[in-house]
């Protein structure tokens, strides 16, 4: 090979390496590939590369690097900040991962999954789940998402409250680096105290300082108690006070607390067919109780009924709906994770993934539903998510009637005027979705500093030459 491959004829090296199923060139094929789930993007590309392990990944970085050529990494592109969209200059590859989709190891009694980085996250939990197991990690697009991805965003989702984030369950990776090195550092351990924890860079790093190809995973005892409750409560600050109450009565039942307002429910029951409001009547607040105990006998739902029976006479809740199956469980949840795709079927919005201290989220989305609708008169707040661990999603869907992109345009205007009241409120503008391309610019502000320059050295230690996913993360 020789020490610097012209960049022409990069894409004859990728396809002598990877073969005719590991290269994509075909505009139809490629296309998929150049956009992201919100349309806020389109880039262009060489070529989409489709190896077919950790060695062929590494490989491919390292042509990339000799040819001086950008890699953006891939998982399920559900990115909602852009942060696997190539940029519109054509010079990069996009490096899909979708064929690392193996699970090589899954001990039950260590409690360890060992995944590839394509893997859905969905077949993650199928996985466990036959082996008796359980992998908490759930959000609203685990049926294309995949491990790498929501290792490489650090997601959180619905079941943070009780698990935490990505990185609390992960303890070992496998890392390609930006000059084509593969690091293997598939540990299941859950102490190893040696040197600098190399790991949780990469978590959270978005693909910019290089490629997760397999992860080792934790797993938890399967819940053998479950209780779901839909609930109309009186206000945001109803809402928190059960979220207490739940906690204070077992903390560690609580699977999931979420929170939705009720334009959010309209616009499910609206715009999502087989979705409906299993109470008596609208309200303009609504959470959304998941408990789940690994004993069989927890009694989790007598728990459920005597803390909304006392939240009842409080005057917090106004009705409560209790799941009777499974099947109710996921129906009740339904409501809840179709929230996206109702706002996206209303017409234009614009989303806020913002995180404050759990006390706080009552003043926030009061403060900032006020702060939007005196902006742009018209508009509608939708916040919903997670309040258990004070990830809300305050988006704001357009005014009926207005042209979808005048509302767009208007796009950062609605995300600082969030944003300075969750500053104020000592939070943070990106909860779990990222960084990405949407919000690089913020990074000066919020993270300046000391904080940025550290960032910047890390990425300039790892990666002189800035091919990883440029454009991502740092302004």
């Amino acid at each position: 090979m020789p020490d610097a491959l012209p960049a022409a004829s990069l894409v004859e090296a990728l396809h002598r390496l990877l073969g005719p199923r590991g290269v994509l060139t075909d505009p139809a094929d490629v296309a998929p590939h150049l956009s992201d789930w919100r349309g806020l993007y389109r880039g262009a590309a060489q070529a989409v590369a489709r190896p077919a392990d950790a060695a062929e990944v590494a490989a491919v970085v390292r042509l990339c690097a000799e040819a001086g050529v950008p890699v953006v990494p891939q998982g399920g592109n559900t990115s909602m900040v852009g942060g696997a969209t190539p940029d519109e200059a054509g010079r990069c590859v996009v490096l899909s991962l979708a064929r690392l989709n193996r699970i090589r190891d899954l001990d039950p009694l260590d409690m360890t999954m060992t995944a590839e980085a394509g893997v859905v996250l969905k077949a993650a939990q199928d996985a466990a789940a036959a082996a008796g197991c359980l992998f908490p990690l759930s959000l609203g697009a685990e049926g294309t998402a995949t491990i790498g991805g929501v290792l490489s965003t650090n997601a959180g989702g619905n079941t943070t409250v009780r698990y935490g984030n990505a990185r609390e369950l992960m303890l070992g990776l496998e890392v390609v680096l930006p000059d084509g090195g593969l690091w293997n550092g598939l540990r299941r351990l859950r102490k190893d105290n040696t040197g600098y924890a190399l790991r949780h860079l990469f978590v959270g790093a978005e693909g910019t300082l290089g490629i997760v190809t397999a992860a080792v995973l934790r797993m938890f005892p399967r819940p053998r108690d479950t209780a779901v409750a839909f609930c109309a409560v009186a206000s945001e600050d109803a809402a928190l006070a059960l979220f207490r109450r739940f906690r204070d009565r077992d903390e560690s039942a609580v699977r999931a607390f979420e929170y939705m307002s009720g334009a959010g429910v309209g616009l499910a029951v609206r715009h999502i067919e087989g979705v409906t409001l299993p109470l008596a009547a609208p309200a303009a607040h609504y959470v959304l109780v998941d408990l789940a105990s690994s004993r069989p006998d927890a009694g989790l739902r007598d728990m459920a009924e005597a803390v909304l029976a006392e939240a009842m006479e409080a005057g917090e809740v106004l009705d409560a709906a209790l799941a009777e199956s499974e099947a109710q469980a996921q129906k009740l949840w339904r409501i809840r994770e179709e929230h996206p795709e109702a706002q996206k079927r209303e017409g234009a919005s614009v989303k806020n993934d913002v995180s404050v201290p759990v006390s706080r989220v009552p003043e926030m989305i009061r403060r900032c539903a006020a702060a939007l609708t005196a902006l742009i008169p018209g508009s509608r707040p939708v916040p919903f998510g997670h309040m258990g661990d004070g990830n809300i999603h305050m988006n704001l869907a357009q005014p009926e009637g207005m042209d979808p992109a005048a509302f767009l345009a208007r796009s950062h205007d609605i995300m600082d005027c969030v944003n300075a009241i969750v500053r104020d409120l000592d939070g943070s503008f990106s909860a779990e979705h990222g960084i990405g391309r949407l919000k690089t610019d913020m990074m000066e502000d919020w993270r300046g500093g000391a904080e940025l320059a550290a960032m910047r050295a890390i990425k300039a230690a790892l990666d002189p030459r800035g091919l990883m996913n440029p454009g991502k993360v740092l302004p």
